[in-house]
């Protein structure tokens, strides 16, 4: 099966997708603004008294890094009262209307969802992340391209906020749960309550609120820095790649990236649905840390096992001079037992195995 080229459009691509990566990793454009040193705003933020929750934390920070809103004071109550007068109030009221800045989701008939379509009702933080999220993250990150913009802020309804969302207005992650899962966010934020048998009073309480909103602002830029600073210049890259598939192999359905850890899968099928890919991509090839090439088979979406084309059965499993026998590629250095991946010490040999892979693949 295998040839060897010394010198092929391949290789023109790879040179040029390596060049693209290091100037991307050289000059990354999207630079986090600095902290906010200044008097705080004299607008008041309200919500309501007693046990907390990661919706109104959270809201609570995402409304003071916005200018009007800038490390505003917190009143918590459950006085109509001492909430009326307040300059905006959240998760408390039974009112949900922008217009007043009353952003309540606990009313009956309260059907708000981040998109029409959406499955996950709106919390208080939802609402105030639907309102006024790209605000913030312009504020976080000024330099931002409308396009990108517009991307940072559905993945991080989609890989953040949402699950905030869903864990307080009561949706299960799938119909049947084998677990419960009390190491994220809202359970952490849920464990900064006081306890039952500890002194409490109202300052005390205040206190641990503050902690926890702070908490859930560390949590929140630390996930949008990864979409923005690493997701999005990736999404760049896996977009040349994808785009360039030909001059890897005339049938379009083997990728190749320069290096490995691009987060590139969700982009692949976005990219695929925007550019109307058919046939979809089945194998990405790569180089990891120590210089081997890898293949790795692209699952089916939605799907973190199931492959859309596994590496082929008699592969699986063998190593070294064993793999490179039977699959007749030298320098084969590993398939996995599950199909999903394997290794070789050449660009062309790896180049080969997704050749013969797609072959077999498709003649089975």
């Amino acid at each position: 099966h295998f040839l060897h080229t010394s010198y092929s459009p391949s290789m023109r691509l790879l040179r040029a997708l390596a060049t693209s990566s290091m100037v991307m990793n050289q000059n990354n454009p999207y630079k986090r603004s600095k902290p906010y040193t200044g008097e705080p705003s004299s607008k008041v933020i309200g919500t309501h008294s007693g046990t907390f929750q990661c919706d109104e934390a959270m809201g609570v920070w995402l409304l003071r890094q916005l200018p009007e809103f800038r490390n505003s004071k917190v009143v918590r109550s459950r006085d109509k009262s001492v909430l009326e007068p307040l300059d905006i109030v959240i998760d408390v009221g039974g009112v949900y209307d922008h217009a007043i800045k009353r952003y309540d989701h606990h009313q009956r008939g309260f059907e708000e969802r981040f998109t029409p379509d959406g499955v996950t009702k709106l919390s208080a933080s939802g609402l105030v992340y639907r309102h006024y999220g790209k605000e913030v993250i312009s504020e976080l990150y000024p330099s931002l391209s409308e396009e990108h913009l517009d991307f940072a802020f559905t993945k991080m309804y989609e890989s953040f906020m949402e699950a905030i969302d869903a864990i307080d207005t009561g949706v299960e992650v799938a119909p049947e749960v084998k677990f419960r899962d009390n190491t994220g966010l809202s359970s952490r934020v849920a464990r900064m309550n006081p306890r039952w048998n500890e002194e409490v009073t109202n300052e005390i309480a205040d206190r641990k609120f503050e902690e926890a909103s702070n908490m859930c602002g560390d949590d929140f830029c630390n996930v949008l820095s990864e979409i923005i600073e690493s997701q999005i210049p990736a999404l760049n890259l896996v977009e040349q790649a994808l785009l360039s598939r030909f001059e890897v192999d005339k049938s379009g359905e083997i990728m190749m990236f320069p290096s490995g850890g691009l987060p590139w899968k969700k982009h692949l099928y976005t990219l695929e649905k925007k550019h109307r890919v058919d046939p979809l991509v089945k194998y990405v090839l790569y180089t990891d840390q120590s210089g081997m090439w890898r293949i790795q088979a692209v699952t089916e979406e939605g799907f973190a096992f199931k492959n859309r084309l596994s590496l082929p059965e008699s592969w699986r499993g063998v190593r070294d001079e064993d793999l490179a026998t039977i699959a007749k590629i030298p320098g084969c250095t590993f398939c996995h037992a599950a199909g999903f991946i394997g290794g070789n010490k050449s660009f062309e040999g790896v180049l080969e195995m997704a050749r013969v892979a797609l072959e077999e693949g498709k003649s089975s």
